[in-house]
């Protein structure tokens, strides 16, 4: 039951966030394109991890710096939106999942190009053992 909890409050934040972080001033947040992706809160809703997301290499290191520097303005907006007893300490974690995706990606392509041309290699040897 526990763990149905946990997951309705890691949903609500995670809707929360997405709100809250429209509304930072610290420029490096404002100016960064920003996407919770995930939050991971623990079983007693003490701590919780955001995995976010932001849009260009550059502007990881600012962003986190700038999600840091927030962290008091953001858990005392997202204790004001959701009705919790406690809420949790944030701790922003910057998530390379996408990244990761990407270069798997990059890597099927290149197996798949390497077994095209296998098959090509393959088929004109057939055609030359075909015409002697």
């Amino acid at each position: 039951m526990a763990n149905y909890r946990t997951g309705r409050v890691n949903e609500e934040i995670t809707k929360a966030l997405a709100e809250i972080l429209r509304n930072v001033k610290d420029p490096r947040v404002a100016g960064a394109f920003i996407s919770v992706t995930a939050v991971d809160c623990s079983a007693d809703l003490k701590f919780a991890k955001i995995y976010y997301s932001v849009m260009g290499e550059r502007r990881k290191g600012d962003a986190q710096k700038g999600l840091e520097n927030a962290a008091g303005y953001i858990r005392t907006q997202l204790a004001r939106t959701l009705n919790l007893r406690i809420t949790p300490e944030l701790k922003f974690v910057v998530d390379e999942s996408m990244k990761h995706g990407a270069h798997i990606r990059s890597l099927m392509k290149q197996v798949e190009e390497e077994l095209a041309a296998a098959d090509a290699r393959d088929a004109a040897e057939e055609a030359d053992h075909a015409d002697q």
